[in-house]
């Protein structure tokens, strides 16, 4: 009876510190595990791109314009005789510029007048040869041809492309460069070819008199040329918010980021990973202001004014 006792006694401790071994190597192994994953996960987060669904944004603005090395230097005006009218027309894209500039230069100077109109940067440069404006405003440099006509260019912003879509579109994944190539070459006609939705991408497309068009032809597409397929459009006025009215729930465009940043009826797409704000964003140009040689008084006090530290102040505003 006691032998039958000290067996099952020895039986059971035997068993028990089989389980505390258990129980302790699977431990150790949950242990090193978990070590192992955080380990890994780290590493993973210290090294990972972003994927072009991600977005990058960036309190950095976008760096002031550029100055041209032959582009000729005005003075910021101290005073500007009563009754100095200034007219300018052009470029879309610049029309917010035009009306800060108005509103603080009329403010700092009273008796001024600056008239303003925006009927894209083509319409602004004939204007300005035919003598019906004093200044072009324009969103692409000046090609061989104007300048050989007298006219000059004065670099007074930096401004990005932003690809937009409507609001009503479920659409909000970024896309890479390539995305946005074959969507306005035409090649890429299906939401769900671009992760979304299946259904057709209808792409609006400025008319080619834009400046911000052609633009985005040589940013976005190199020079190539925009496709013609069905599901493009092209409108016949290059103004913004036609534009924007015409996305919809399925269309794609694109406006310059000063135009859009604070509508409340689109939606700014990521492109490769980056937004339009960030200051390193690479799809920027240059906003130019220009005149024809030799340059009138009311040229010259209101591009003084543009490019001096309280006119860079209104734009920025």
């Amino acid at each position: 009876m006691l032998e039958e006792f000290t067996t099952k006694a020895m039986a059971q401790k035997n068993e028990t510190a089989i389980l505390i071994l258990s129980l302790l190597v699977t431990a150790g192994i949950l242990g090193g595990g978990y070590w192992w994953f955080s380990r890994q996960s780290n590493l993973n987060a210290n090294n990972q791109s972003p994927t072009p669904n991600e977005t990058l944004s960036s309190s950095e603005s976008l760096p002031p314009p550029t100055s041209l090395p032959d582009a000729p230097k005005f003075d910021e005006p101290k005073t500007v005789p009563s009754g100095t009218t200034v007219r300018i027309d052009g470029s879309t894209s610049m029309g917010l510029i035009n009306q800060a500039l108005k509103k603080s230069f009329e403010s700092q100077f009273p008796g001024t007048s600056v008239v303003t109109d925006a009927d894209g940067s083509e319409n602004g440069i004939k204007d300005l040869l035919a003598g019906n404006v004093d200044i072009a405003a324009i969103s692409r440099p000046l090609n061989s041809q104007e300048k050989e006509q007298g006219l000059i260019a004065i670099p007074v912003a930096k401004d990005a492309i932003a690809i937009v879509v409507g609001n009503n579109n479920p659409f909000r994944r970024g896309l890479t460069k390539n995305d946005v190539v074959g969507i306005f070459e035409g090649k890429i006609t299906d939401w769900s070819a671009v992760g979304g939705r299946p259904g057709t991408i209808r792409v609006i497309n400025r008319p080619p008199a834009s400046g911000t068009r052609q633009t985005f032809q040589e940013l976005f597409l190199e020079g190539k040329k925009f496709g013609s397929t069905p599901n493009i459009t092209e409108m016949q006025r290059d103004a913004t918010t036609p534009i924007l009215q015409a996305l919809g729930k399925d269309g794609i465009g694109y406006a310059t980021y000063a135009q859009v940043a604070d509508q409340q009826t689109v939606t700014t797409l990521a492109v490769d990973g980056t937004t339009p704000e960030a200051g390193h964003y690479p799809y920027q140009r240059q906003l130019y202001y220009v005149y024809k040689t030799p340059p009138n008084p009311s040229v010259q006090v209101f591009l003084g004014y543009a490019i001096s530290p309280p006119g860079q102040d209104a734009i920025a505003k």
